[in-house]
């Protein structure tokens, strides 16, 4: 099914539970305004139930609901304005109406038409009531009391359909209306309906309901509070040998999972709600900017929480009206560079490890990076000598400055500097981050990266202080830790700011205990660093922490007001243990520690002075192979480090494997190749595995244990000729093997190497 026929039938389901909804109302309200026990707004609704009917069978050409709804909406017009009176036999035949629409939405929903019923004599019956001429009309309707009651009531008959019940009669200690002749016959009866020709399923009205926002909203606090309470019970249930409660708090641990991921779809909606718009603001906005621009939106079914909706929409808009207004050209400037008259704006989102991606892309003119630079000199933004040694790359970043306006003039559009950095401000405060990419002629695209939900999240827990942080794991990039002497050797001091020199590139520190004014840290060379690399603004930096503990999903809880004003926290939560753990706000720590202005400037100034060349010393993974055999490969062939159940593996052909991230990951056990490896007899509950990414085919070596990573000293690599050893260093004082991934892979023939498509 087609995207365009998928949206087709999710249009005719909300249709058809709306428009069953409406009916049952319509129905009820009839009764209400038959006994006299209704007022002047319950015909209101009851012609807005079948209005809505008509406005939506129309938009989706469903001609003959539209037609007979039309008929309907006659009568309940004239009834609404007073000219007519809501007698008995008006309110029958508007309930055989009532059956006929529901008639044709089961056709709709079962069998994709709306029948092949005419209901002539339903509309001509609708006419001849909408046409007749009473005394009195154009007076307020009256209520069925205001006309003497005959002895007794007369019973109507109502056609006997599918889901539709006959009224009931009017008791005697109840008033009706006197009639004359030809009102007061009994109405006839409808043309019956199709007989369905098979049973039929449950209805889609029957299979959807509607929750109010805030229930849901209460349903996932609660669920938020059950999740810490599973935490809790984990915590605890791990010190305690009692089998039987050690299973229990498993099942809850999976049941509560399950839960969450549940109550959790409530809450996802398409992107399509908040897209709908957009077609219009863009067509007013050429209009009144004299150009001509073609909308295309990709990704509209993608889903993300309510709350993350809501958030996105003002800076979405914005984006948008600044991609017309300052992107695209005019039609004839087009024409003078051979585009197209019409610009185009491509809005596209799509889902991108665990976060969902939003693009605005245009083909205009791109930044003109000259005038940015002399827009943000004049402004004050940055220093006339800076301007000469930014990237690109931060000179679009200047677009999201406050203040910062390339418009020549004051329009109602733009030209008063306020927008893009709001609107970066507010994609940062779900945890998001935007970014800009332009090339000249060619067009901007503006990248939004936001989280699925705000309600739980994964983290990162860490002691400092004597204090824990959650740090999203949304921010986080790698951990690091430095043993015992090498800080004194990789930390070092740049402009009056702690760096460390990861990979060859600079890496600014904070101090997480200093930064907070939390205990201060010892100043111990002997003891070991532990480095948070996270990102904030595109930019890497390490928190140095005590310990790191391990990783959770986190239930956010909004901080009091007296903390709000601290940028650097972005809420709280509550552990398993009952205690209150922070949660950081990255960018906020990173702006109070002045790492995305003056630090950066003068980590950018000094580098050119100080910095060493990346392949002079390279950053190795060192890992245990066999029972005492030490080998190491490359940190930068390490997509990621693993750890699963032994009782997960599993074979295929002649090879280990595991499921992995709803892959396969072959394995390769490094002790069957690694010359003079001893193979550990020891059972484990648990392997290791570094995770390895050969063009584009991830393996997974299968080694005895992490042991560390360290920093490779230029030429001291001892050459080795053959087999899967290329050389041997020492490292750490201990002579350490250098595994040659390419032949192992080669021997071990779990990928297709390079020498094997050659001969091939």
């Amino acid at each position: 099914m087609s995207f365009s026929e998928d949206l087709q039938r999710q249009l005719i389901n909300d249709m058809l539970i709306e428009s069953h909804e409406g009916l049952d109302r319509f129905d009820r309200y009839l009764l209400e305004l038959e006994k006299g026990s209704a007022d002047g707004e319950t015909l209101n609704a009851i012609f807005r139930v079948i209005h809505t009917i008509k406005g939506t069978s129309g938009c989706l050409a469903l001609g003959r609901i539209e037609r007979v709804a039309h008929v309907g909406e006659n009568l309940l017009q004239l009834m609404r304005e007073g000219r007519l009176k809501p007698n008995r036999e008006r309110i029958t035949t508007l309930l055989s109406l009532s059956d006929a629409l529901r008639e044709m939405l089961r056709n709709l929903e079962h069998e994709g038409t709306e029948g092949t019923a005419e209901y002539a004599d339903l509309l001509a019956r609708l006419d001849v009531l909408t046409s007749s001429d009473e005394p009195g009309a154009g007076a307020k309707w009256g209520l069925f009391d205001d006309e003497p009651a005959p002895a007794t009531a007369v019973d109507v008959p109502v056609p006997a359909a599918p889901c539709a019940s006959p009224a009931p009669p009017a008791p005697a200690v109840e008033r009706t209306v006197t009639e004359d002749a030809p009102t007061a016959r009994a109405a006839a009866p409808a043309e019956a309906p199709e007989a369905p020709s098979a049973p039929r399923g449950p209805s889609v009205s029957d299979s959807a309901i509607r929750v109010d926002v805030g229930q849901l909203d209460k349903l996932m606090n609660l669920v938020g509070e059950l999740v810490l309470a599973r935490n809790q019970i984990l915590q605890h249930s791990e010190r305690m040998t009692e089998e039987g409660l050690s299973a229990a708090s498993q099942r809850l641990n999976i049941i509560t999972t399950e839960l969450q991921e549940s109550v959790m779809k409530t809450r996802m909606q398409p992107i399509r709600n908040v897209w709908s718009k957009f077609p219009r603001i863009v067509r007013d906005l050429a209009t009144e900017l004299g150009k001509q621009v073609t909308l295309v939106m990709e990704g509209e079914e993608t889903e993300l929480d309510r709350t993350i909706i809501e958030a996105i929409k003002d800076p979405l808009t914005h984006i948008l009206r600044n991609s017309v207004d300052h992107g695209l050209e005019r039609p004839d400037q087009r024409s003078l560079l051979g585009k197209p008259a019409a610009g185009r704006v491509l809005l596209r989102a799509y889902h991108e490890g665990g976060q969902v991606n939003i693009e605005v892309s245009d083909d205009g003119h791109g930044i003109n990076v000259e005038r940015v630079l002399a827009k943000a000199t004049q402004a004050g933004l940055i220093a006339p000598e800076q301007a000469g040694r930014m990237s690109d790359r931060e000179i679009h970043a200047l677009i999201f400055a406050p203040g910062f306006s390339t418009a020549e003039s004051v329009t109602n559009v733009s030209g008063r500097g306020v927008g893009m950095d709001v609107v970066k401000t507010n994609i940062e405060k779900i945890g998001g981050s935007v970014d800009v990419t332009s090339s000249p002629d060619k067009g901007t695209t503006i990248k939004i990266k936001i989280p699925l939900t705000l309600a739980i999240i994964p983290a990162l827990v860490v002691t400092s202080g004597g204090d824990r942080f959650a740090i999203p794991q949304v921010s986080l990039l790698e951990l690091v830790r430095l043993e015992p002497g090498q800080a004194r050797e990789q930390i070092e001091e740049l402009g009056g700011a702690k760096i460390h020199r990861l990979r060859g590139d600079l890496l600014p520190l904070v101090h997480l205990n200093r930064e907070l004014q939390l205990s201060p840290p010892a100043e111990d060379a002997d003891q070991p660093l532990n480095i948070v690399v996270v990102q904030a603004d595109g930019q890497p930096f390490g928190i140095v922490v005590d310990a790191v503990n391990d990783t959770e999903e986190i239930v956010v809880k909004p901080l009091a007001k007296q903390l709000k004003c601290m940028s650097w926290f972005a809420g709280a939560t509550i552990m398993g243990d009952g205690r209150v753990a922070l949660i950081l706000d990255v960018l906020g720590l990173a702006q109070r520690a002045a790492l995305l202005t003056e630090h950066r400037d003068r980590l950018q100034g000094d580098e050119d002075a100080t910095a060493v060349r990346a392949d002079e010393r390279q950053s190795l993974l060192i890992f245990r192979v066999g029972t005492e055999a030490r080998m190491a490969i490359p940190l930068s062939a390490v997509e990621r480090l693993e750890e699963f159940p032994t009782r997960a593996m599993e074979r295929s052909g002649a090879h280990s494997v595991v499921q992995y991230r709803g892959g396969i990951l072959p394995l390769v056990h490094v002790d069957a190749y690694a010359p003079g490896a001893v193979r550990s007899t020891e059972a484990r509950e648990n392997v290791s595995v570094i995770v390895h990414r050969h063009d584009g085919q991830a393996v997974g070596l299968v080694v005895d244990g992490i042991i560390d990573i360290v920093g490779e000293p230029p030429g001291s690599v001892r050459r080795v000729q053959g087999g899967v050893v290329k050389g041997s260093v020492i490292l750490q004082e201990r002579v350490t093997d250098l595994l040659d991934l390419e032949a192992l892979l080669r021997v071990a023939e779990v990928v297709e190497t390079e020498d094997a498509a050659e001969a091939a």
